[in-house]
């Protein structure tokens, strides 16, 4: 969902402001919750304005949705770039920490993805979840299919199966640093970096032990 060219027209800070808010609004109120007169309250501008630069409140989540996605498949396009020549689980580790700091550097992006994942209301909720579930899964398998053309994994491994594991306990482990709930009562939000980069290593030598060639199991 596109904004229209009278947003396009406005100074790049301008716009950046605008988002700010917006994010800060959907991430932390959620889909129905969010309310037009505050945005337009918060950024000083008259109600109408709003819809000169989106169609309609829809158009603006989706936009802005859009657009944070796009930060996070960012991201996780320069981890894997700059762990090209690394193994595997290596690469799941500084992915998963990579995670872990984009939670901690952009907490809004990573919230509003949250109210996607557990707010019924949100347009195009099902499509928008799959699309993500659909990234993850081809991301985490063209990590591993290139880790079975090194012989880096047990050769009966199926490539979708170990990708729908990878990101079910990746996903997983990111929701409980940020839901207290979901961590089953380790505490895991009180835990400090240097706790969590055990927690994230502990995680991922699990992994290598069920997916690695027997002769390169830690």
């Amino acid at each position: 969902m596109l904004p229209k060219s009278t947003f396009n027209n406005l100074p790049p800070e301008k716009q950046e402001t605008i988002l700010r808010v917006v994010l800060e609004e959907f991430s932390q109120n959620g889909y129905r919750k969010t309310s037009i007169n505050t945005i337009v309250a918060r950024l000083g501008i008259a109600k109408g304005s709003i819809f000169q630069y989106f169609e309609d409140k829809e158009g603006l989540f989706l936009f802005i949705l859009n657009r944070s996605l796009e930060k996070v498949k960012q991201y996780l396009r320069a981890v894997r770039e700059a762990t090209t020549d690394q193994d595997l689980f290596s690469r799941l580790e500084q992915t998963l920490q990579a995670g872990v700091d984009f939670l901690k550097s952009e907490p809004q992006v990573y919230r509003l993805y949250l109210r996607v994942m557990f707010e019924s209301q949100v347009p195009y909720r099902q499509e928008i979840l799959a699309s993500i579930r659909g990234y993850s899964h081809d991301f985490l398998k063209d990590l591993i299919l290139t880790a079975c053309e090194r012989g880096e994994l047990r050769e009966t491994i199926d490539p979708d199966v170990a990708a729908f594991i990878l990101d079910a306990v990746l996903d997983r482990y990111l929701q409980a640093l940020s839901i207290r709930h979901l961590d089953a009562g380790l505490g895991l939000l009180e835990r400090d970096a240097t706790a969590n980069q055990r927690w994230i290593r502990r995680i991922v030598e699990l992994l290598q032990k069920g997916l690695a060639a027997p002769a390169l199991v830690r």
